[in-house]
């Protein structure tokens, strides 16, 4: 919706991944770790990890950490093992919210995603209650700046993309996720760099915040966010730029 942000870009206005980064290298490190367990330690044959390594590099992670990382994933090294997990909730207005998480204590991080909601206003449901809110998508998204869309949209049809999106914030390529990798590269190819690529769960519709509601909301999404075992939060609401002005770092 023109003159609206979604999380992801309300988290690059915040300055959010700047102040966190130490927390970001150790989820990063986690999500190495469990990619490299499940589908090998090798990026040429293992998407997942692929995908992980290219996230840690964006972000900036020394090769040596990531190395090391893959290799306590394959076994290699003594480390941890993590389990996956996906707790559902609502947050203030019926907002949806879906937390992946990465644990070596499922119990704690219940109680943790469980106390993080009930204290900023939200609650925790059942398996299943928004799951079906939300589809596995690929998303490369590009600034509002110096990008001809319509160049970009033709290349990204062209080379597979299901949807392109226009915003007042950027322009979200929107792709299957066995086609993502393609779409990624080709438009990197074809001059276009993106500001940011990933796998993510897109809403099937969202809920417009307004008033009390977006601070709420925004305390509840960095309070998940800050969990070190919550890996992703995806939550389907939207906040008009004038909303978000007043509380944009």
């Amino acid at each position: 919706m023109s003159g609206h942000s979604k999380w992801s870009t309300i988290k690059r206005k915040k300055g959010a991944a700047d102040a966190k980064r130490g927390k970001i290298f150790t989820k990063l490190i986690r999500e190495l770790s469990t990619a490299a367990r499940i589908g090998g330690p090798d990026v040429d044959s293992n998407p997942r990890l692929r995908l992980v390594v290219d996230k840690a590099k964006g972000a900036n992670m020394p090769k040596d950490n990531i190395e090391r990382a893959i290799a306590k994933g394959a076994g290699n090294l003594e480390g941890e093992q993590y389990d996956e997990g996906v707790y559902e909730g609502y947050g203030p207005a019926g907002v949806a919210i879906l937390c992946e998480t990465l644990s070596d204590n499922k119990n704690r991080t219940v109680g943790e995603v469980r106390h993080a909601l009930t204290k900023n206003g939200g609650s925790l449901g059942a398996s299943g209650c928004v799951a079906y809110l939300f589809n596995k998508k690929g998303m490369v998204s590009f600034g509002a700046d110096g990008v001809d869309v319509d160049s970009l949209m033709e290349a990204a049809l062209e080379a597979g993309a299901e949807d392109v999106i226009e915003s007042d914030d950027g322009i979200d390529v929107v792709t299957t996720t066995a086609s993502f990798e393609t779409v990624r590269d080709a438009l990197k190819r074809d001059g276009f760099e993106a500001v940011e690529a990933e796998i993510t769960m897109q809403p099937s519709n969202t809920v417009n915040l307004e008033g009390k509601d977006v601070e709420t909301m925004l305390r509840l999404m960095d309070a998940l966010e800050d969990l070190d075992d919550v890996q992703n939060v995806y939550a389907n609401f939207e906040i008009s730029d004038d909303e978000m002005a007043k509380y944009a770092e």
